[in-house]
């Protein structure tokens, strides 16, 4: 089963990094424990989702708001359902050109080749502050 888990940490990861997002959106189970902590004023691709459909709606408004400067992975930890991702980002905010550098932890549990659960942990401050024009 680790092996699973590992190789599907790994396709989110290429998914992610490409913006491939029909093969991203994939990964997750059809109902998904999913939250991002942060300013949803301010960024309101923050919060709460459901359901696929609103991780693809997510990744769409991220993507359509942000553009990546860098991305560092540290490590990648599995244990039998679970995955943890940790490693530090650069992220310019396109309204107002400002970047937001953090470091991030992903939580994520992993059933049937599916994320049924997902957590982005990041410096939501340093996100909320590059949003401020």
């Amino acid at each position: 089963m680790n092996n699973n888990i590992q190789e599907t940490v790994q396709e989110f990861l290429q998914f992610l990094s490409g913006r491939n997002l029909t093969e991203l959106t994939n990964l997750f189970s059809d109902t998904v424990d999913w939250y991002i902590p942060g300013d949803e004023q301010k960024a309101p691709w923050l919060g709460v989702r459901n359901n696929k459909q609103e991780v693809s709606d997510f990744f769409e408004l991220l993507w359509k708001n942000t553009e990546p400067v860098s991305a560092k992975i540290d490590h990648i930890f599995t244990d039998n359902e679970n995955a943890v991702i940790t490693g530090e980002f650069a992220t310019k905010m396109l309204e107002t050109g400002n970047i937001a550098e953090s470091l991030f932890c992903i939580q994520m549990r992993i059933q049937n080749n599916k994320i049924i659960r997902y957590r982005l942990l990041e410096d939501s401050l340093a996100v909320s502050k590059a949003l401020e024009k």
